[in-house]
């Protein structure tokens, strides 16, 4: 529950006073413990730090000088063994000196040896090479490597694996993303079950949900910091993207419930290489692409990539241009510490649309696919620049900080008509929106993670702190009346006859007589245990304290220039969380979980009052299941979600006019959500990749207060269907006539939904009695890709949307943006 104690200054040097000393303790534990335990970061064993060592490091490559990823590699002697990265860079430490054999080995390969010298302080250099090439490499990993739940995550800030960690999550890696051709988020996230687009409002953003819940910019993160959603993220630059379901809020702090998303850009490597690409598709979609990367010296590495893309639309008029550049750089400070600094800048011109509306706030009008309702001169650009350091140092084998500093900007120009209402005979009076804002984001954290024992069990410690400052600052507009219209309209349209009336074409006067800011401070402390304690049972505990506060907006009227301060408030509570896992078998594991937490709630109601945080509740429980020696994992999950009082947009303001202002909120009550997820994934055969999902969520009013017009107990709340589905299968030919090609399937399915409003207990006289939600019919889409590739050269082909299904993506009863139809893309590439 929420704390509110007398003194904040003395509760904030308490949190961190437990805090540095649970660190420190266990820190001190650690450095008696024996030193048989095993290594952090999956190194098998450790020698006394106190013993004279050295170290072996070095790269193993493929007989075509490539990278070679995930093989073993082992000297013999000891009980030193590691796994080469990515880049095929391996390092054994704490070595005795003397004379060694080392070894790289895998299942499927021929073993490779050579002997090595250690010495005292001097790291010893050692490269072999691969009797294989990369293709059959690769071959060899499909068979030899771990399987789903077995592989090493990081999403939840600690090294586990996926069967040990009491919770649900997804990583859509590079290769699902090239292969799928995905050109938005959108594209990626339908890859997850149960996470899916909601609506995409005025074609200004995408909108995701999970769990009943929405994503908003609290949710979105980018190499583990927030990033405003108002933007449609560029997908090139991104090696992997991380889901994690249910409550994050002990690691990220004040998140809505159902899940966070995490987006890993590209990063250097220690190996010259990289790509040029060209995509093109239907409606003059051109995209080329670059990718370069490599040493600039033996302690530092660079990357760079970026892309241009210039696409029309199914749309009428609806133009996109889109600048995208993330550089890159990789220091090694050291044997133990590397600092990582990387930006990425995104600019995006293109058309507003708010689709094809709504007749009488409750029907989707049989119109054109392609019909374009707005105008010729809206535009929006928007752009984003963040840039991040990364600071990385092992203390010891077990033990390491990692310290992180980001900063972002982020901005919009916004110029359209909007909110496309009709009434039941088409008739539209078009009103005018207009956007000038701007966010500056900074924010640091600082992590320390290590391994000890206690007696017999096994821990995995995380203790840390986040701090940020979100400063927002946005205008309003007046705009020309035109006779005979209500404030703020443009002109009158018919959307069904667009010939009815003459258009205006000009761009109207906007004059901006105010001026806000907004600005936020978040602070919040951590600290977590995953308990290994026998090979069966893992317990999961932690706890966070969170103090945010909100300051009062600044508002300054241009016209009078007087200037008003809002009150600030602060809000801080602390958020407990708690996990058991059970693994009867070795390829089995049962988890339940329990976590608390809270949600700021940004804005104001009607009255420019704040709003009281949201207290939530999850439950979850599930089991993960490894099939077919490792080759495929099936899990299952369960889950309970309540929120004391949901934050909603409001739909009116003070004076009863539509409201258009996101800032402006209503508390409408308790919800719960209760679902289930399914997810099959696995590489069942050489060159095969399958990903399956089913998810079920029930998510509705379950205790509104009964005056105020408040929703309807028991109903479902608007855009979150019952069912989604996902799957995709691709396969590449081995060995035979037809190597080189690869094909492969996706469909997807969001079940049926409702948009528009969900219904109130009490209407207001003024209000029809029917229904005001909108029913959407469930969809499946069917995409098809196929492709070749000849040494350094790969040409990769898709259709999506096989079937040419029509549905749509509808926000609240007036931006409802039809699905795209079918469509071709093509992509040319030469690696070097």
């Amino acid at each position: 529950m929420i704390l509110h104690p007398k003194s904040e200054q003395v509760k904030k040097l308490l949190a961190l006073v437990f805090f540095s000393g649970t660190f420190i303790a266990a820190y001190a534990q650690q450095q008696g413990v024996n030193n048989n335990q095993q290594q952090f970061v999956n190194k098998l064993e450790t020698t006394t730090p106190e013993a004279p060592s050295g170290s072996v490091e070095g790269y193993v490559r493929t007989a075509d000088n490539q990278p070679a990823a995930d093989v073993t590699v082992i000297l013999q002697g000891t009980s030193k063994a590691t796994l080469t990265d990515v880049n095929g860079h391996f390092i054994l430490k704490n070595v005795r000196p003397g004379n060694y054999i080392l070894e790289v080995s895998m299942i499927g390969l021929q073993m490779q040896q050579k002997p090595v010298t250690v010495q005292v302080d001097d790291p010893t250099l050692a490269n072999l090479t691969l009797t294989e090439d990369i293709k059959k490499l690769s071959d060899v990993i499909v068979t030899a490597r771990k399987s789903q739940n077995e592989k090493i995550t990081e999403i939840g800030k600690i090294p586990v694996a996926a069967k040990d960690l009491p919770q649900s999550f997804s990583v859509i890696g590079q290769g699902v993303i090239r292969d799928q051709q995905a050109l938005r988020m959108g594209d990626i996230i339908k890859n997850v079950n149960g996470v899916y687009v909601t609506s995409t409002r005025g074609a200004v953003q995408e909108s995701f949900a999970a769990r009943g819940y929405g994503f908003s910019s609290t949710n979105m993160f980018k190499n583990g910091f927030r990033v405003n959603s108002g933007v449609m993220p560029e997908v090139s630059g991104l090696e992997k993207v991380e889901v994690l379901k249910g409550s994050a809020a002990i690691l990220y702090g004040q998140v809505a419930p159902g899940g966070i998303v995490n987006m890993v850009t590209k990063q250097p490597k220690f190996k010259f290489g990289g790509e040029v690409a060209m995509q093109a598709g239907s409606y003059d979609l051109y995209k080329p692409s670059f990718d370069v990367y490599g040493p600039a010296s033996s302690a530092i590495a660079y990357r760079i990539n970026g892309t241009f893309e210039s696409a029309d639309s199914y749309r009428d008029v609806i133009h996109s241009e889109r600048y995208y550049v993330n550089p890159s750089l990789l220091f090694k400070l050291g044997k133990r510490t590397e600092l990582l600094v990387e930006g990425d800048y995104l600019k995006h011109d293109f058309t507003p649309d708010f689709g094809i509306g709504s007749l009488d706030d409750t029907l989707i009008p049989h119109v054109p696919r392609s019909r374009f309702m707005g105008t010729a001169w809206s535009y929006s650009h928007t752009q984003q620049a963040t840039g991040t350091a990364s600071l990385k140092h092992l203390f010891s084998d077990n033990w390491r900080m990692e310290a992180a500093i980001s900063y972002q900007r982020y901005s919009r120009d916004y110029f359209s008509t909007e909110r496309i209402q009709a009434d039941a005979d088409g008739e539209w009076v078009r009103p005018l929106g207009r956007i000038d804002t701007k966010e500056d984001y900074y924010a640091t954290q600082v992590n320390f993670i290590g391994q000890f024992k206690t007696g017999k069990l096994q821990h995995t410690l995380l203790t840390g702190a986040d701090a940020d400052r979100d400063i927002i600052g946005n205008y309003d507009f007046n705009f020309a009346e035109v006779a005979g219209l209500p404030a703020k309209s443009y002109d009158k349209i018919n959307i069904l006859e667009p010939g009815k009336y003459v258009q205006r074409t000009d761009i109207p006067d906007a004059d901006r007589i105010r001026k806000r800011e907004a600005p936020v401070n978040r602070f919040g402390a951590y600290v977590q245990d995953l308990v290994k304690i026998s090979p069966k049972f893992n317990v999961l505990a932690g706890v966070r304290w969170s103090y945010v506060q909100t300051l009062g907006i600044d508002s300054t009227d241009l016209l009078t220039n007087k200037q008003t301060k809002g009150n600030a408030k602060s809000d801080q509570a602390f958020s407990p969380r708690f996990g058991l896992v059970y693994k009867p078998l070795t390829t089995t594991s049962v988890f339940a979980s329990y976590s608390n937490s809270f949600q700021t709630n940004s804005g104001s109601d009607i009255y420019g009052n704040s709003l009281t945080p949201s207290i939530i509740d999850q439950y979850e429980i599930g089991v993960k299941n490894d099939f077919f020696n490792g080759n495929l994992s099936a899990n299952v999950t369960l889950y309970r979600i309540k929120n004391n009082n949901l934050a909603q947009i409001a739909e009116f303001k003070a004076d009863g006019t539509p409201n258009s202002d996101p800032n402006l909120k209503m508390l409408a009550g308790e919800t719960t959500s209760d679902g289930v997820e399914v997810d099959i994934a696995g590489q069942p055969v050489n060159g095969l990749s399958v990903m399956a999902g089913y998810s079920y969520n029930y998510m509705r009013y379950t205790k509104t207060p009964d005056a105020d017009g408040n929703y309807v107990e028991g109903e479902r709340l608007v855009n979150n269907p019952a069912h989604t589905a996902n799957a995709s299968i691709f396969y590449t030919f081995q060995n035979t006539g037809l190597k080189g090609f690869k094909i492969g399937a996706a469909a997807f399915y969001i079940g049926d939904r409702f948009g528009g409003w969900n219904n109130k207990k009490v209407l207001d006289p003024s209000e029809p009695t029917a229904s005001r939600l909108i029913a959407v019919k469930g969809y499946t889409t069917v995409d098809i890709t196929a492709g070749y590739s000849f040494k350094n050269i790969a040409l990769l082909a898709k259709v999506s949307n096989v079937t040419n299904t029509l549905n749509y993506y509808v926000h609240e009863n007036y931006s409802i943006n039809p699905i795209p139809p079918r469509q071709f893309v093509a992509m040319v590439s030469y690696k070097f």
